[in-house]
């Protein structure tokens, strides 16, 4: 059994993970920013509350634990404070030497197909409402792989993630989309916990930036 921090308990990644690691038995910190956004956790969660630009609150929370999970994502409107809080928390990670595991996007994946474009740079395919937080994603996976060491993994889901069902089953890729049979780059948000929680559990890719798909 771990002590796993899900920070970002109360998104939809973050709900899945915490369910994932309490099924598997894992002891669960479930992190938000205030009461309100704890209500529907489940019940073995133990709630936390910390801002994620609040340094000294997310290290008292990882002072107690063997691993974190960081599945943080900012209000509409303000992307760009993706970064600031990636920062935060890993330096809070290293104080601590709590492992982290850092949930990103896919903007900085390539096309199998077309490997000179990236989710984010290919011409018309993202469409503009989600272009602000894709920037931010990949000015995430730039900052933490300029980071160094080993203390951290960071997985990027493929360029489909929808709530689905739990089949048990990915792919492992790096910096290219996964895809599969049908041409498609997806996963389940169920499916997609499972490879998280797996990575807590294993430190696989520690010190890589890594990415899944069905």
């Amino acid at each position: 059994m771990k002590r796993i921090a899900v920070f970002g308990a109360a998104g939809s990644v973050g709900r899945c993970v915490v369910k994932e690691a309490l099924d598997r038995g894992h002891e669960v910190t479930a992190v938000v920013r205030n009461p309100q956004r704890a209500a529907g956790l489940p019940g073995l969660a133990i709630p936390a509350f910390a801002e994620a630009s609040d340094g000294t609150a997310i290290r008292a929370v990882l002072r107690h634990q063997d691993v974190a999970v960081m599945a943080l994502r900012p209000p509409a409107g303000r992307e760009a404070e993706l970064v600031g809080y990636t920062r935060t928390l890993l330096d809070a990670a290293l104080e601590t030497g709590v492992p982290a595991v850092v949930v990103g996007g896919a903007a900085s994946l390539r096309f199998p197909d077309q490997p000179a474009w990236t989710v984010l740079t290919r011409p018309g395919f993202l469409p503009d409402a989600v272009r602000p937080i894709a920037q931010a994603c990949h000015a995430q996976r730039q900052a933490v792989l300029s980071e160094g060491g080993d203390g951290w993994s960071h997985i990027c889901p493929p360029a489909s993630l929808e709530p689905g069902r739990r089949t048990g089953r990915y792919r492992l890729g790096a910096d290219m989309l996964v895809t599969g049979e049908d041409g498609r780059s997806a996963i389940s948000v169920e499916d997609f916990a499972i490879a998280i929680v797996d990575e807590a559990e294993s430190h696989a890719h520690a010190g890589r930036s890594f990415t899944v798909g069905w």
